[in-house]
Formats: C-alpha cells, sequence, structure tokens
C-alpha cells in the first residue's frame, strides 16, 4: 500500500515532515511521496526519517498553473500539477524555477499588503508570514484581517477586498500547466495531472484537454482520490490506458485539516498498488 499525495507543515499540512513519515510508518504503508505546494523544503527532513525506517519515499511536488485553451474561448483554470521525481531532489535548474514561483508570490503579496495599506489598514507583509510561513497568501491576509477586526470573517475579507474585483486584489502570477510540465520533464521527472474531477470539465473539454497536455508532455493521471468517485476512478483509469499514461494516486492528506481523509486512502477506501511506485520510477530513468 502507497500513498503518492500528502502535505506537510512545509505546505498547508498539520504534521512536519518527519512526523508524516512516521505515522505512515505506523499504518504500514510501503511508499510515499510528499507533494507539498510549490515547495520541496520538507524533503530532507523527510528522508532522513524514511531511511531510518521501513518507508521508501519519492520526492515530488504539487505545482499551481494556469491552463487556458483557446477552443474554450480564453477560458482559463486552474490546474494542480503533481511531479515525481524518484529518491533525490531534481537538478538545481528545476529547484531555481521553483524559488522563482516563490518570488513571484511574495511580490504579489507585498503589492496586496500596500494596497490594504492604502485602504487605512494597519497590514504588514511581516505580520501575514508570520500566520503562512513559506506559503502566505490571500487566505493568511483574511486571518489577519479578521483578528485586528477589519473584517467580521474570511468570507467578506474575500469579497469586499481579495477576490478579483475586490479593493486590494492583486492577480498571482503562475506558470502555464504547459511550462510546469516541460519544467518538469526537463528535470527528469514525471509530470501527472491532480485529481482531474475537481476541474469541472464536461466530457468533451475533458477529453480535449487531457489530448492536449498529453501532446505536451504530460506522463499521468491522478485517478484514485478521495474526490473521485469509485466511478470516477475507473473512467480515470481508463483514459489513461487509451493515452498511455501512468495511473496514480493518493489520499491528498493535510493531518487535522482534513480529518475525513485517512492517511492511504483514496477512492471510496480503495488502496493504491506498490506497481505504481516501479511504473514511477522507470519512467524517471527514462
Amino acid at each position: 500500500m502507497i500513498d503518492l499525495h500528502t502535505h506537510t507543515t512545509a505546505s498547508d499540512g498539520s504534521l512536519t515532515p518527519a512526523a508524516l513519515v512516521e505515522a505512515a510508518t505506523r499504518v504500514g504503508l510501503r511508499a510515499i511521496a510528499i507533494t507539498d505546494h510549490d515547495t520541496l523544503s520538507g524533503y530532507e527532513e523527510a528522508r532522513q526519517v524514511a531511511e531510518a525506517g521501513k518507508v521508501e519515499l519519492l520526492c515530488g511536488v504539487e505545482l499551481t498553473t494556469v491552463y487556458e485553451r483557446a477552443q474554450a474561448g480564453g477560458r482559463a483554470w486552474s490546474i494542480h500539477l503533481l511531479a515525481y521525481f524518484g529518491d533525490g531532489l531534481p537538478p538545481p535548474v528545476f529547484l531555481d524555477w521553483l524559488e522563482y514561483w516563490r518570488q513571484a508570490r511574495r511580490r504579489r503579496n507585498e503589492r496586496l499588503a500596500q494596497k490594504l495599506q492604502q485602504l487605512g489598514m494597519e497590514i504588514s507583509l511581516a505580520e501575514v508570514e508570520m500566520l503562512g510561513g513559506e506559503q502566505t497568501g490571500r487566505p493568511h491576509f483574511a486571518e489577519l484581517m479578521v483578528l485586528k477586526g477589519y473584517v467580521r470573517d474570511r468570507e467578506e475579507a474575500f469579497r469586499r477586498y481579495l477576490d478579483r474585483g475586490g479593493l486590494a486584489y492583486v492577480p498571482r502570477e503562475k506558470p502555464t500547466t504547459v511550462q510546469a510540465i516541460q519544467a518538469v520533464r526537463s528535470a527528469g521527472g514525471v509530470p501527472v495531472l491532480a485529481h482531474p474531477g475537481r476541474l469541472s470539465w464536461d466530457q468533451e473539454e475533458e477529453e480535449i484537454s487531457i489530448s492536449q497536455l498529453v501532446a505536451q508532455g504530460l506522463l499521468g493521471l491522478e485517478a484514485w482520490h478521495p474526490d473521485h468517485s469509485p466511478a470516477n476512478a475507473r473512467r480515470y483509469t481508463a483514459m489513461a490506458a487509451r493515452f498511455g499514461l501512468v495511473v496514480t494516486g493518493g489520499s491528498d492528506f493535510h493531518g487535522v485539516y482534513t480529518p475525513h481523509v485517512t492517511l492511504g486512502a483514496t477512492s471510496a477506501g480503495a488502496r493504491v498498488p506498490y506497481e505504481v511506485v516501479d511504473r514511477l520510477r522507470a519512467l524517471i530513468r527514462r
């Protein structure tokens, strides 16, 4: 049994990387991938614990991207792309690529703090980063705005200030999905479309979009996920077979932040077979 989609305190999970590996050992997982959002900062801590225990650790990350399709009238989707790099960190060129986008997120946060200050709010980026750390974003601004009494709740913070059309809205610069696929492939990794069932595509949009991403280098599809029904998991498994993609899966575990999710469990409690790790390793070595 394996779990190829988990999160730690390096992004938005509640367990440290070391604690997550220990938890995986307790529940009997043979292999895991830590796939924190847009960062690999938890990998080394997790690797040291994994090497001392009985769990294989794959290096991974979940990338936030934007996908636009001209045939869809310019409509854009926020797509998460899982990237797997096997038993070690990717080359420095990919780490530099990640750092560029981390800095882009921080530049956006600086502009957002400035806009809120111009609106009369005593909100500093340093205060917000105390709440959000490396993953500081709009939810942490909203949390601080509530704590300081500028808004009643997070919903008001987003509606009046932080969402598109709000008084302090700043668009986020993201890599396109194709750019991310190409960066992962260039670094020797395996790019996998995460939880496609969340994208609200109809079947025609889904087929066209995934086929176009495959043409750009997509290598896998996450079929097993807690948000996918057993029927959807079977459909994505069949789609992966048609496109020649590796099928992956995981719990999308965030610790106490996802109390309904069990480490190692996916669609309707399905378990991901270890053979998926072998398939990923073969693609990484290719």
